[in-house]
């Protein structure tokens, strides 16, 4: 009996679900070559990728909270939460050039303010109402919003290659931007064409593929990065880029991103998510979370906070 086993570590789940379900999108496998074409691809020798920025987000649940209405009603469940986004600038050498950084206290409590603490303002974000998916997703909703905010900031700066860890959603927007998806639980491809995606050696890709579903269309293609042996789907990140670009712009940006990403692939010694949590990556996950401040302090922030209140 033969059998490899996946670096990607169990406590994070599945990089790759077996049983994934198909997408409900409408998937176009033909916008670079027919299916009968479909192959591994190597991207040209000449192709240089450039300076890269990448682009991610980090939040925390830092307390859970009650909040009793003004009217006398019962209370409600909500929670204090920091998130933080920012961009790392890599040519030669690896510098974090934009930060941002919010707090919020999340609740579906009729009146809801903002709450000021020795450790900064959480501002009032009023949800739908107290489930912990909704609270979180409240959160998340924030957090992606702060990304959209640095990732234009860093369009604006200048031309270099521009990748958003995780789906583009809300970034779709930003010019030749490229989402880099470490995780796949959907299927877009049939059997025979998922077949190309387990052939692919380190620093090839797919065929360009396109998704039409709403509330944009995207395109996309799978690209395997360098690492240890594992299954079909080790090591292997999927690319989106906005599907208003052209064919030819999408095909020369899926070119220069499996050209650039590779030097960039994590060591499971280093990272358990390896190979598919890009260095940059990791890197600007900790600095976000240095900059959220010791969740131990915000703790009692909040305690002193909420003592001031029951006080006055």
């Amino acid at each position: 009996m033969r059998f490899t086993v996946d670096p990607w570590d169990v406590a994070y789940g599945t990089s790759f679900e077996p049983d994934a379900p198909e997408s409900q999108a409408r998937v176009v496998v033909d916008p670079e070559c027919a299916p009968e074409r479909w192959a591994p691809r190597t991207p040209p020798a000449d192709d240089m990728p450039g300076p890269l920025v990448f682009v991610d987000g980090v939040r925390r649940l830092e307390a859970r909270t009650w909040i009793e209405e003004r009217d006398g009603a019962d209370a409600v469940a909500g929670i204090f939460a920091s998130f933080a986004a920012g961009a790392v600038r890599c040519d030669a050498h690896a510098e974090v050039v934009d930060v941002e950084v919010g707090r919020g206290l999340y609740a579906p409590a009729a009146t809801i303010d903002d709450v000021a603490t020795d450790a900064g303002l959480f501002r009032a974000r009023r949800t739908a109402d107290a489930r912990p998916e909704s609270l979180m997703y409240a959160v998340h909703s924030d957090m992606s919003d702060a990304e959209v905010t640095i990732a234009e900031r860093a369009r604006r700066r200048g031309d270099e290659l521009l990748l958003l860890d995780g789906p583009l959603r809300k970034r779709g927007h930003v010019p030749d931007a490229v989402g880099l998806v470490k995780t796949h639980h959907v299927r877009y491809l049939p059997p025979d064409l998922d077949r190309v995606v387990g052939a692919l050696a380190p620093g090839q890709r797919t065929p360009v593929f396109r998704v039409d579903a709403q509330p944009f269309s995207r395109c996309s293609w799978y690209v395997r990065l360098p690492g240890p042996a594992g299954g079909p789907w080790a090591g292997v990140v999927r690319g989106e880029a906005s599907g208003a670009l052209a064919v030819d712009a999408v095909i020369r940006l899926a070119d220069r991103v499996t050209r650039a990403i590779g030097p960039y692939a994590s060591e499971p010694h280093k990272d358990a998510r390896a190979p598919q949590n890009l260095y940059p990556i990791a890197g600007l996950e900790r600095e976000l979370r240095r900059r959220l401040g010791d969740n131990h302090v915000l703790y009692r922030a909040l305690r002193r906070a909420s003592a001031r209140v029951a006080v006055g």
